[in-house]
């Protein structure tokens, strides 16, 4: 027998579950974001695919999304529904036999599986999910999660396809480096300048010179990507978050000083709530701000002892946010309390 990494994405997933709550909606463009009205600001979660066909995308703001699309159904993002449909799916992947699954997000898991036909154990798996939920999925099949995760994009929506050591150049070989999981338009215009244009060019480059333009560490870990390397063990162990926020888009951008500080110590309010739930508290306050008409700035400072304490978060955000030192309007704001470890020790380095 031998281990395979299977990745085991939904299709169209919130829309899908919309679908399935209003079949009067299959077939229509469905975007799924905010409160499910374009004239308010908001993003994208999820488009359907007849959606997609029209231009929208996830994260694009709804206003825009419709004018891409007019005749679409705009629907209000629904968490518990959401949530319990995710559950059920990953009840379904672990009830598969022989299966480890790693939970990655709302729709989507790795699967490690020993056999020796994985697109066997690929359809099984999608007609198990089918038939348990009503919502399809697509499955990649790898020798690596690299390679898996990568293989799903080419079996959607609604199929199985396999990518392994010996056709990854084949198949990814000419590909711009931004194909791969993990490198985004900023690293990808990095290697660019390094005159590394496709996945190819990354697989064939020098790892001291990933290394002088990245790092000791990501300049490997980026190397390692183009080649499709990477870990295929599959680690079936609970996920134990590291932090929790609450962000805001304001309908009206903020620009009063008392109406700025009333947002960060609402927001703080909640992130404490959610810190308590888990019992361990905050060491470091992360400030999200976006400034009108779309500038964003993310800071982080490092508390000088743990705490529950509303007031010292929402504090330590304000003087980030003071810090920053720009008058322009406020469009949204995010507050995140990174926790303690789950044993009550060890910290990340300081930053601020």
């Amino acid at each position: 027998m031998t281990g395979w990494v299977l990745h085991v994405d939904m299709d169209e997933f919130l829309a899908a579950v919309e679908v399935l709550r209003h079949p009067e909606l299959a077939g229509r463009p469905v975007v799924v974001g905010g409160r499910g009205d374009p004239s308010e600001r908001a993003v994208v979660s999820t488009a359907s695919y007849a959606a997609r066909e029209l231009g929208v995308r996830s994260g694009m703001p709804l206003k825009i999304a419709a004018r891409k699309a007019p005749d679409a159904v705009f629907l209000p993002v629904d968490f518990p529904v959401y949530e319990a449909a995710s559950a059920q799916v990953m009840g379904t992947l672990r009830a598969f036999p022989g299966a480890v699954v790693e939970v990655l997000g709302w729709d989507e898991a790795f699967v490690g599986i020993d056999t020796e036909d994985p697109e066997r154990s690929a359809h099984a798996i999608r007609a198990a999910v089918h038939e348990a939920t009503g919502l399809h999925c697509s499955v990649g099949i790898g020798d690596t999660k690299v390679r898996a995760k990568i293989a799903t994009e080419f079996g959607k929506p609604g199929g199985v396809y396999r990518l392994t050591r010996r056709t990854w150049l084949e198949v990814m070989g000419e590909r711009p480096t931004t194909a791969l999981w993990g490198v985004g338009p900023r690293i990808g215009a990095r290697l660019s300048g390094l005159g590394m244009e496709t996945v190819a060019d990354l697989a064939a480059a020098p790892t001291q010179v990933l290394v002088d333009e990245f790092g000791p560490r990501t300049g490997p870990y980026i190397g390692r990507l183009g080649r499709g390397e990477g870990s295929a063990v599959v680690d079936d162990t609970p996920h134990v978050a590291r932090a929790h926020g609450h962000e805001t888009t304001f309908q009206q951008d903020l620009t009063e000083p008392a109406a700025i500080e009333a947002a960060v110590r609402a927001l703080a309010a909640q992130v404490v709530t959610d810190l308590r739930g888990e019992g361990r508290a905050c060491s470091r306050v992360h400030l999200k701000v976006r400034f009108a008409p779309f500038f964003t700035v993310v800071r982080v400072r490092k508390l000088d002892e743990p705490t529950f304490d509303v007031d010292t978060i929402a504090g330590t955000a304000l003087d980030l946010l003071r810090a920053l030192e720009d008058p322009r309007p406020i469009r949204l704001l995010g507050v995140r309390g990174e926790m303690v470890a789950p044993h009550g020790g060890g910290d990340h380095d300081p930053q601020d």
